[in-house]
């Protein structure tokens, strides 16, 4: 499960659907509606704030947003669009990461999406987080990440 902190407009068409689908397990983890998952360390920072679910629709509602953008018909059904939610801090050093951790897929999986984000320097984030300084989330599991 990868809910990527970044913007979903950096995210290559697989990218972008496959966190758009694994936001909404999340969600459903969440829900108590899963047995599998439940521990997941990329559900610390929504399990965090004050309403997990409408955090996790918040997030999905940007993915959505940047499907849209596209073209993409995602179920919109699926999210509740009116949620609200307080931000969520990233740090910086996690966001650097993740980004690094993208380029690395895209290299291999989609060379012009690649070269779109390749000189991006001020890396934008998904609207729910806040950037803040700080090294790479104690929750990301670096060497699995390659």
């Amino acid at each position: 499960m990868r809910l990527w902190s970044i913007h979903p407009k950096y995210l290559d068409t697989k990218g972008l659907t496959a966190c758009w689908r694994e936001g909404l397990l999340a969600r459903k983890v969440l829900l108590g509606q899963t047995k599998g998952y439940r521990n997941h360390p990329q559900l610390i920072r929504f399990r965090s704030t004050q309403n997990s679910v409408a955090a996790v629709d918040v997030f999905l509602s940007a993915v959505l947003s940047e499907a849209r953008l596209r073209g993409y018909n995602f179920d919109a059904t699926k999210i509740n669009l009116t949620a609200k939610s307080e931000t969520i801090e990233v740090t910086q050093g996690q966001l650097n990461y993740e980004f690094e951790h993208l380029k690395k897929k895209l290299v291999i999986r989609d060379k012009t999406a690649f070269e779109r984000i390749v000189s991006v320097t001020e890396i934008a984030t998904n609207p729910i987080f806040t950037v803040v300084d700080g090294g790479i989330a104690d929750w990301e599991d670096v060497k699995l990440s390659k």
